[in-house]
């Protein structure tokens, strides 16, 4: 084979690792975007932890069967004799730092407030990317970033425009935005473990720290008995747990980490406003939530957004 044949044939296979990771950023978006559904139910009803717990939990029991079956492949002697501190830390700041973050920011502040500033993780993560990983975006993607993010915040506020003027709550909300853009930064660094074995971390990780957080929380209660047998005495809640779990948290995350590995964390994150898309969408068709001519236009300039940050490496100046 010449040079050039071999020149080509990696270029081939470059271009279909992009394609793949375009396709796992649309997958995990709209993943994500039906997870409000059901975390919109159950958010009234539980705790926060509750929730959190059983989600992660059922998460890392599907992926430890799936690994044990060989079904999903996790090198297991690489990967407890390599160090696991910076496994161990992209777990911490997602989903520990990120889902703490966001869970009592929303708690403090209105809904449009914490979308409003959720929305702005395509820009920090384009930032941090361009500082710590020596990516810069091309200009298509800079423009296409901010405009997806301006598009998410007019559907955000098309919903109401209301103020808790609460610094807590602002201050926990960005500490989210942080976490899940530095989550993305080290995703991208980590070349040497697969998706699989990055995702299997963050749901062991997720399942320790918050089932302990929540055991806490009913043992204080006196609720305990009630949180482990919650599943097995609800089916809504165990359909909902297993679709926030197995379907966000596993098959979710290892599309988002696959996506950051082979597009970089920038043109991943610029798929987080099809998340919100999808959302709306979902309510105005199963919930006959009204839905605005302002959303319409700022749909339009989601998607639009997202085309121009996915354009080719031929955009860059």
């Amino acid at each position: 084979m010449t040079a050039a044949a071999i020149c080509h044939t990696i270029q081939d296979m470059i271009g279909r690792t992009q394609i793949i990771g375009v396709l796992c950023a649309i997958g995990a978006a709209v993943l994500y975007g039906f997870s409000f559904l059901f975390s919109r139910q159950w958010a009234q009803l539980v705790s926060g932890f509750t929730l959190l717990s059983w989600r992660f939990l059922f998460a890392f029991a599907a992926m430890t069967i799936l690994a044990v079956l060989k079904v999903l492949p996790i090198r297991w002697r690489q990967l407890w004799s390599r160090q696991l501190l910076p496994l161990l830390l992209l777990a911490f700041f997602h989903p520990i730092l990120y889902f703490l973050g966001e869970f009592f920011g929303i708690a403090l502040t209105t809904a449009s407030e914490s979308g409003t500033i959720i929305s702005i993780i395509p820009i920090v993560t384009l930032l941090l990317s361009a500082r710590l990983l020596k990516e810069p975006p091309t200009k298509a993607q800079a423009v296409g970033v901010c405009l997806s993010v301006a598009g998410v915040v007019g559907i955000v506020l098309a919903r109401g425009s209301a103020a808790s003027f609460h610094l807590l709550g602002y201050v926990l909300l960005l500490g989210a935005v942080l976490a899940y853009s530095l989550f993305s930064v080290i995703s991208r660094k980590l070349a040497d473990f697969t998706s699989v074995e990055k995702t299997y971390v963050m749901a062991a990780v997720g399942a320790l720290g918050f089932t302990l957080c929540a055991a806490v929380e009913h043992l204080a209660a006196g609720t305990f008995v009630s949180f482990i047998t919650l599943p097995f005495l609800d089916l809504n809640f165990l359909l909902g747990e297993l679709y926030l779990g197995v379907g966000c948290s596993v098959v979710g995350f290892i599309m988002s980490n696959f996506a950051i590995s082979s597009i970089g964390p920038g043109r991943a994150a610029s798929f987080a406003g099809l998340t919100t898309i999808i959302s709306v969408l979902a309510g105005v068709l199963l919930l006959a939530e009204p839905f605005s001519l302002l959303q319409g236009v700022a749909t339009v300039a989601v998607i639009a957004g997202v085309y121009l940050a996915n354009r080719t490496a031929a955009d860059r100046s």
